[in-house]
């Protein structure tokens, strides 16, 4: 990624920045594999909710998906259909879920039976019906890190598969519900296809289990978590959605008529963001030495929250001899630390450094702790 250093000097740090050239090639790609009628993508808004990258979004026709009441009233005011917003998370409360009904998206993804109780309530006593998915666990291990691994037995997220047939059949009994579909997510930042494959063939099989039983369904969502190359995101700026999609195509049983839903987000607007910062000072240790820059885990929480690793780029001087720095940030947390041992090009008070592939879970995940600022973005 070429960075417009001239522009930036002028600029207060940190702040993100955002290629909106390479944001819709992304996008572009993304809808060129996912060419089929019955595919139908939902960005996941949890990953980057900033109006500018938005609008790109929203211009492709896609839809989106949310995890909060907030997240759906940004889609509405940002333009998206709301018959086009699928609504998930297992906390939703009821001012949420009165907001999503009163907005008419198109689907609520329930995670357990009792939040099915409830909207099933809050619709009757609005006279309206609520279209729902059920989120379902597969008990499939995305290999992946046990934060973001979302679709094992036990896991808070979505209905066991032992008390599925009892949520169906509550679901089908229930007024003002309009049982749709089913809903899988099995985890993030999954750079292995198996896991997709092995989804497929568990999806296969209910399919088979409730048509035996009389039931079929008109939409299946199998959510998201494609993974993205953080080492190197110059070599692999856009994901590889062909693998992605195909495996879905070719494995997944669908009907004539029924429909895939999927729920894309950091692969969409990881590779298109980054984090820029400035060097504060250069700390000479005993046995290291540290480049202390103004961003902080305030600003990209995943360092410190998964032990994530960002590339880091000097963007002032990429020429200079190479040193090894602690690269660490301002907060008053030991976990503040962006990369340890970085082989970088000479840092001084000043160099602007690059955290890469910042544009998910970056700027949506930024907080005022130590009662920073948030930053800004330019695009």
């Amino acid at each position: 990624m070429k960075f417009p250093i001239d522009r930036f000097d002028s600029l207060k740090t940190p702040f993100y920045y955002y290629d909106l050239e390479l944001l819709r090639r992304t996008i572009a790609e993304a809808a060129r594999c996912a060419d089929d009628p019955r595919f139908h993508i939902h960005y996941a808004l949890k990953a980057n909710a900033n109006p500018l990258v938005l609008a790109p979004i929203r211009e492709a026709g896609w839809g989106i998906d949310c995890v909060s009441g907030n997240e759906v009233k940004a889609a509405v005011e940002n333009g998206f259909a709301p018959a086009s917003i699928v609504f998930a998370g297992v906390g939703k409360s009821d001012d949420e879920i009165n907001y999503a009904l009163s907005a008419g998206i198109g689907c609520f993804n329930v995670e357990s039976l009792p939040e099915l109780e409830v909207i099933s309530a809050l619709a009757s006593a609005r006279g309206v019906t609520a279209t729902v998915a059920l989120r379902v666990n597969p008990n499939i291990d995305a290999h992946t890190h046990r934060y973001i691994t979302t679709g094992l037995n036990e896991n808070k997220f979505g209905i066991d598969l032992r008390h599925l047939d009892e949520v169906v059949d509550r679901a089908l009994a229930l007024p003002a519900i309009a049982l749709s579909g089913l809903h899988f997510h099995i985890g993030s930042q999954l750079t292995d296809m198996e896991p997709y494959r092995m989804l497929c063939l568990k999806i296969n099989e209910l399919q088979e289990h409730f048509a035996g039983r009389g039931i079929t369904f008109d939409s299946i969502n199998v959510g998201g978590g494609l993974g993205i190359d953080y080492n190197d995101p110059d070599a692999h700026p856009v994901p590889d959605f062909k693998a992605y999609f195909d495996i879905f195509r070719d494995n997944l049983k669908l009907g004539d008529s029924q429909q895939l839903h999927f729920e894309l987000g950091r692969s969409v607007v990881a590779q298109c963001g980054s984090l820029i910062s400035r060097v504060l000072y250069v700390k000479h240790g005993v046995e290291k030495q540290f480049a202390i820059i103004d961003a902080g885990m305030s600003d990209l929480l995943r360092p410190a929250l998964y032990g994530a690793h960002h590339k880091i780029e000097n963007i002032s001087n990429p020429e200079l001899p190479v040193e090894t720095y602690d690269v660490v940030g301002p907060i008053c947390e030991s976990s503040d630390v962006f990369g340890t041992d970085e082989h970088l090009p000479r840092l001084q008070r000043g160099s602007l450094v690059a955290l890469r592939s910042a544009g998910a879970y970056g700027e949506t995940m930024a907080s005022r702790y130590n009662l920073r600022d948030l930053p800004g973005s330019v695009v």
